[in-house]
């Protein structure tokens, strides 16, 4: 069985327990939307009637553990513990989010009340997975037909109470193709500048999966239209919104969300700060950084020494760099040369010629007598570019170098 058959058999069984165990128990909000669509779900949820307690001792609590005892959630693993564990939450509502990201109170109620505390009305539609029926209290079905994304109820009000929730109704109305219902976009234009109260991780989550996704572009014009891009990203300048849109619409499908952000941003001097801001993983941020400093290295690619292009083709986030610099031209009226060119030559050169094993190290240098220092440096540095550009060809001449260069800093000994 594939992982996701065996993730949605899982979850079907642990509807069946708490059946069978005399509770309610259904699928409940983005499963039920992606099953409708005829979408494969990227995970399934279960609301119950059965509290936390009861769901432990249904479940045994060596195989379930309560990760928000006050918010009726509990996650249940499998017996063999294939894959990750499915959250069980208990059907509630939620009272006023006075810090405009977490509930004051919770109460456990009926699956009623509990589809109307949900952010959209496409996610808040429960199924019987038995059965397929489906239970729709807020309309959802009728907006998958409509392809609208609209809040349930009062806008103002569900935005009050997560202000992230900004950026999820941009998210689905791109990744889905749909529209963004005219009152939920009002409002979230009204709240914008709010999203500041949101911790910087769950933004940089939410727009990583927004960068990641062929959509790209769809987000960022609503995030321009609502105001959310100039509160997320304030570097990037009010004019440029245009042409940054243009250049994310020019990579490929399947970039990724750094490149799609160094992209999005492409100022060397505001890649740090933004990374910093939405504190982005060490990687993320060192990817980011890189490619936009690394944009002008191309340039004239052709005419350049290999020593000076080699070491670009040959760093780990080489495509994206090449993905950016195409976007970048592409933005401004047409592919980029450089990149065709650097393209064409990574068919005939391989990473054995771009990045070959050092012909010296600094354990040569100091058995032929020099001391660790600022001119190991400069020395290494200079007879890796003369091996790049085969100015010397063995261990023998790379030596020969080293004594040339060290010769003309003896000063700096």
């Amino acid at each position: 069985m594939s992982p996701v058959h065996h993730r949605r058999a899982f979850a079907l069984e642990v509807v069946e327990t708490l059946i069978e165990a005399g509770h309610e128990a259904v699928w409940a909000g983005g499963c039920v939307r992606d099953l409708l669509m005829e979408r494969e779900p990227g995970d399934f949820d279960v609301a119950t009637d059965a509290l936390p307690d009861q769901v432990r001792e249904i479940f045994g609590r060596d195989r379930s553990y309560a990760v928000g005892a006050s918010f009726g959630v509990v996650l249940v693993r499998d017996r063999d513990g294939q894959g990750a564990p499915i959250e069980v939450a208990t059907f509630r509502t939620e009272g006023a989010y006075a810090d405009g990201r977490h509930p004051d109170t919770v109460q456990f109620a009926t699956r009623g009340d509990d589809a109307r505390r949900r952010d959209f009305t496409i996610n808040g539609m429960f199924m019987d997975p038995r059965t397929g029926e489906i239970f729709d209290d807020v309309g959802g079905r009728q907006d998958i037909e409509r392809g609208v994304v609209r809040a349930i109820g009062d806008p103002e009000a569900r935005i009050n109470e997560d202000k992230l929730r900004m950026l999820r109704a941009i998210r689905f109305t791109a990744s889905l193709g749909f529209t963004l219902d005219p009152a939920t976009a009002e409002a979230i234009a009204v709240h914008a500048e709010e999203i500041s109260v949101v911790s910087a991780e769950r933004i940089a989550d939410e727009w990583r999966r927004m960068l990641a996704d062929a959509s790209r572009c769809v987000a960022a014009r609503l995030a321009i239209e609502t105001g959310l891009l100039a509160r997320v990203f304030p570097e990037i300048p009010v004019e440029g919104y245009d042409v940054a849109v243009e250049r994310l619409g020019h990579l490929p499908q399947a970039a990724t969300a750094t490149v799609a952000l160094a992209v999005l941003v492409v100022d060397a001097e505001a890649a740090r700060p933004v990374c910093e801001r939405l504190k982005l993983a060490n990687r993320e941020a060192d990817e980011v950084t890189w490619l936009v400093a690394s944009r002008g290295g191309l340039e004239q690619a052709a005419d350049r020494r290999r020593s000076q292009i080699f070491p670009l083709l040959a760093h780990p986030s080489r495509d994206g760099l090449l993905e950016l610099i195409d976007s970048i031209s592409r933005a401004a009226g047409g592919p980029s040369a450089d990149v065709v060119w650097c393209r064409s030559l990574l068919e005939t050169v391989g990473i054995e010629e771009l990045d070959p094993p050092p012909l010296v190290t600094g354990e040569d240098l100091i058995a032929v007598g020099l001391r660790p220092g600022p001119l190991f440096k400069t020395l290494l540095d200079s007879v890796r570019d003369a091996q790049l550009d085969r100015d010397v060809s063995d261990r023998d001449e790379a030596l020969a170098w080293v004594h040339e260069v060290r010769g003309e800093h003896k000063s700096d000994e």
